[in-house]
């Protein structure tokens, strides 16, 4: 009888820890920092905006160097590093009096953050036997989907008074238990590098200068482009859903919009990364895509609060099933020691995809209407059944293939 590796170990709970608060602390800002501009330093519409375009874009100018960081100078080196400045710019918004400085603060905030997820990933990661890869990283991130469902409604009732203070304080409080937790995480020992493992590197040694494989993963690249794709349309909901539930006068369900949606990917996540694990990732790619749009396009024709939640269990299961296959294909695909570089790139896209979405989305809306950019982007998504067939499972279904000739030869 086969004994089954654990995955809930002491220092997978502490990395899952630090990833919650890490995560917790940008929902809270996400939701009461646009209200902060608009209400405290009287920023318009476009600026609102911008408090959470600027964080991406910070995120997106760090991205391609995070990997290469993590995989150079360590995993739990980076993670603190990037915890102790993700604090620091915390911090440093209690002297940003005007709009150019707060600014200024969220793209740095941005770029620790690129590094601090990019680096706890691979941490967790390498805690995570092998053969449960797909349900560990599912676990791993299922914090980050709590933290989705705490997040906004903790923002809102920190701004409830409109009291900065208290907000910055309490998103403080919470960075610095991230900090203490990442601290905490410690890694098992690396095994010694076998013969063959070292003459592989030695080409590595002996080359000068960069090259863009030293930031990008190729191996991870194209399942990150179907990240990318889905990101692109996930920012319709993320940036717009109030506005369109406003809009039709369904104001009330917006915050529960959220809560169906969360509590989906946590319900179903043990089963998905066992699935991952036991057969393989086309059977939750294929269902999770669809699901996705079909939700989309439901939201999109919705003219009742219970129509929206519908909407927001179908696309929270799709959606549930999509990320944590995603990114623990990322990292499976790439090298044992190129872990951090093929996260940061399956991060990167998302990332691009999410703010490139999110300006593409405001533009067909203000052309169209609402209804109109939750088909497009349904359409989109369903698009990305063919991205994913032309650039991944193709792909994978000619492997053994490869392989027999390799073997022949």
């Amino acid at each position: 009888m086969l004994i089954r590796e654990r995955i809930w170990t002491k220092n997978f709970i502490v990395v899952c820890m630090s990833s919650f608060f890490m995560f917790l602390t940008f929902y809270i800002l996400a939701t009461a920092f646009p209200l902060y501009v608009k209400d405290s330093l009287n920023g318009d519409q476009q600026q609102m905006g911008l408090t959470i375009t600027i964080y991406v874009i910070g995120g997106v100018l760090i991205r391609p160097f995070s990997g290469q960081w993590v995989d150079r100078f360590g995993k739990k080196k980076m993670a603190v590093i990037g915890m102790v400045i993700f604090l620091i710019a915390c911090v440093g918004y209690f002297g940003s009096k005007g709009i150019f400085l707060f600014m200024v603060i969220r793209l740095i905030h941005g770029m620790s953050y690129a590094v601090a997820s990019t680096a706890t990933s691979a941490v967790a990661s390498t805690l995570i036997p092998d053969s449960r890869q797909g349900e560990g990283m599912g676990y791993f991130s299922m914090f980050m989907s709590v933290a989705m469902v705490v997040g906004p409604a903790l923002g809102l009732f920190l701004w409830r008074d409109k009291n900065i203070h208290v907000l910055l304080l309490a998103v403080c409080a919470i960075a610095a238990l991230s900090l203490l937790f990442t601290i905490g995480m410690r890694l098992p020992q690396q095994r010694p590098c076998t013969a063959e493992a070292v003459q592989n590197l030695e080409p590595a040694k002996r080359k000068k200068g960069l090259s863009w494989s030293d930031f990008i993963e190729p191996k991870a690249l194209p399942i990150s482009l179907v990240g990318f794709v889905l990101a692109f349309s996930y920012s319709s909901l993320s940036g717009f859903i109030s506005s369109f539930t406003a809009e039709i006068h369904q104001s009330q369900v917006t915050s529960y919009f959220f809560v169906a949606f969360a509590v989906m990917i946590v319900l179903f996540r043990p089963v998905i990364g066992k699935i991952f694990d036991k057969y393989n990732e086309h059977l939750l790619s294929y269902p999770g895509l669809l699901l996705f749009a079909i939700g989309l396009i439901l939201l999109s024709q919705a003219h009742s609060g219970t129509v929206i939640l519908i909407a927001g269990v179908i696309m929270g299961i799709g959606y549930g099933a999509l990320v944590p296959c995603f990114q623990t294909l990322a990292m499976k695909l790439a090298s044992g020691h190129r872990r951090g570089a093929a996260i940061g790139t399956f991060f990167l896209s998302f990332d691009l995809g999410y703010g490139l979405g999110s300006y593409f989305m405001g533009l067909i809306a203000s052309f169209t209407d609402y209804r109109m950019m939750y088909v497009v982007a349904g359409l989109i998504t369903l698009l990305s059944v063919a991205v994913y067939y032309l650039l991944h499972h193709r792909h994978q279904a000619q492997l053994p293939i490869q392989n027999q000739k390799a073997n022949i030869a």
